[in-house]
């Protein structure tokens, strides 16, 4: 039952979150697709249920979603210069970035801020490694890859999912 109720709250605060509507309409419809999803979704959406919605994982929710858009707006500035100016040499290739999330949720979070971020994108994970292909490489070495492409995600991804 905790799987399901959290699985609802997530799915009708994305409803909302999307339709930026307070109106009863909206909202009936919204209850209505976030109920059928979660009876469609709750045993594979989550492990631990209503445990996911302490206060502590909601705050750092929320901080990285300020990080996260920051983070976007440094890469997109760095990618729309090198539009610009094509004389900024570009230096692509894949590298290993290591990373220290355990848990595939939390991997996949990881995996897809790397994603969204313009300038890399995630090409695989496995185990304990991410491999990323770098529109930039400024290093091949694995912690100093970390340092420039993770580690600002990692830690609060990290206080998030695990």
């Amino acid at each position: 039952m905790s799987r399901f109720i959290f699985s609802f709250i997530i799915y009708f605060a994305l409803w909302v979150g999307f339709t930026t509507s307070l109106n009863g309409q909206e909202l009936f419809a919204g209850g209505l697709v976030a109920l059928i999803m979660a009876l469609l979704t709750a045993k594979e959406f989550s492990e631990e249920g209503l445990e996911n919605l302490t206060p502590h994982k909601i705050f750092y929710a929320f901080l990285y979603m300020f990080v996260f858009l920051w983070e976007m707006v440094k890469a997109n500035v760095d990618v729309a210069k090198r539009v610009v100016q094509p004389k900024i040499p570009l230096n692509p290739g894949i590298v290993e970035v290591p990373t220290q999330l355990k848990s595939n949720p939390a991997k996949l979070a990881l995996a897809n801020s790397i994603t969204l971020t313009p300038g890399t994108l995630t090409v695989d994970i496995i185990e304990d490694k991410l491999y990323i292909h770098w529109i930039d490489v400024k290093s091949e070495d694995p912690k100093k890859t970390f340092e420039h492409i993770s580690s600002t995600f990692e830690k609060y991804i990290k206080e998030i999912f695990e």
